[in-house]
């Protein structure tokens, strides 16, 4: 749903579970935009100059959201971005009301077999590694929809989509929010 709160927000914070697009749609949102693009994944990547997997492995997953809730609180407060958060990021009440307060929260819906398509060939999902995936997918689901449907301004379903179209409607919805 258009909020008038979505008026006076210039970011755009892109949440949902793994394999939802929100980087690939982000990027091209970003574009369509004129707006920069930020991945909070690959801002922790840059930060600790090791890649997430490794940061679980090393850390932990308590570790890694310590990280990433402080790359939320640091990315949210620029102006003028397209922010791709990970899957996770809205399990911290401090980030999802970081997201909720400092821009237009979209949520990119998605299945678990829609999920489990766009992620079986990679080895950079530290949660779906030594266990069933789609059990595990099905698991975060449960745990986090709520959440994501919680904050979200917009939800837009990305099965089956292109990534310009989504990132097209996206635009689309934000224009007409904004307009007079």
């Amino acid at each position: 749903m258009i909020t008038d709160r979505m008026l006076t927000r210039r970011n755009v914070f892109l949440i949902g579970p793994m394999g939802s697009g929100k980087s690939a749609v982000g990027r091209g949102l970003a574009r369509l935009l004129h707006l920069r693009f930020l991945d909070s994944d690959a801002d922790i990547e840059h930060a600790t100059g090791v890649d997430i997997p490794y940061i679980f492995e090393k850390e932990g997953e308590a570790g890694f959201r310590v990280r990433e809730r402080e790359a939320i609180e640091r990315l949210t407060r620029l102006e003028g971005i397209v922010l791709a958060t990970g899957g996770g990021a809205v399990i911290e009440p401090q980030n999802r009301q970081a997201l909720a307060e400092r821009g237009v929260v979209v949520y990119l819906e998605t299945s678990v077999e829609q999920q489990l398509e766009r992620t079986r060939h990679t080895r950079h999902r530290p949660l779906l590694v030594d266990t069933d995936p789609e059990r595990k997918l099905r698991d975060l689901m449960q745990l986090r929809a709520a959440l994501y449907a919680e904050i979200a301004d917009l939800t837009v379903s990305t099965d089956g989509r292109k990534v310009q179209a989504v990132a097209e409607e996206i635009h689309e919805a934000l224009q007409r929010a904004r307009a007079p």
